[in-house]
């Protein structure tokens, strides 16, 4: 069984690997999740520690694990959390392509891609589990007593999209909750800006 791994931030290593994923979002090719997407983000352990910080309960990440397998039916992309404040977020990466957010499909408004739903209905089902799983020894010993605060991330597509489509983009990512926990629906290339910006800020506070 994959652990929860203790980080300890680095951000001189952490701005190589956002150099690094901006030379990767620069190629022209759609990047698929299986054969780019997750090997980059399993190489980049400061980068992937640093994507907890969309979480307002995470003060420091100081936890992560990759491929993290959840009571033996799920398996999540990324997990990160705060040890000392019991608060984890878990992360679904999908494809960065045409398509992977909207679709035509014989309308005028664009519909959903499978590829959001697919990573839409993971989270919903890893949060069904961790409700399942509450008050198991299993549980406390993976995320403590208590109620460990969660939020979930998709990771999807690229930016570029119709002025609508982003606003139906941002009003998902903001207004629809599961269980009184937050979905963030964000593009690769948001990703990399709003890390950029959140580093920055480490590195000068003022």
């Amino acid at each position: 069984m994959k652990s929860l791994n203790a980080v300890r931030f680095d951000p001189v290593l952490c701005r190589e690997e956002l150099q690094s994923l901006a030379a990767l979002l620069a190629t022209p090719e759609p990047l698929g999740e299986r054969r780019s997407l997750l090997p980059f983000f399993r190489r980049s352990l400061q980068l992937s520690a640093l994507i907890g910080s969309y979480s307002p309960q995470i003060g420091t990440s100081d936890l992560v694990a990759h491929e993290y397998v959840l009571f033996g039916d799920f398996t999540c992309d990324l997990v990160v959390g705060d040890s000392r404040r019991q608060s984890y977020c878990f992360i679904e990466f999908e494809d960065a392509a045409a398509g992977s957010i909207f679709v035509q499909r014989g309308r005028a408004t664009p519909s959903w891609s499978r590829r959001l739903e697919h990573g839409f209905s993971q989270l919903i089902d890893w949060f069904w589990k961790l409700d399942d799983a509450r008050g198991s020894a299993e549980y406390q010993h993976r995320f403590g007593g208590g109620y460990p605060r969660v939020m979930g991330i998709i990771v999807v597509g690229r930016d570029g999209l119709a002025s609508r489509e982003r606003q139906r983009l941002q009003w998902r990512s903001e207004r629809v909750v599961v269980d009184s926990k937050q979905i963030i629906c964000l593009t690769y290339d948001q990703l990399l800006a709003d890390l950029t910006l959140r580093l920055d800020t480490l590195a000068d506070p003022r």
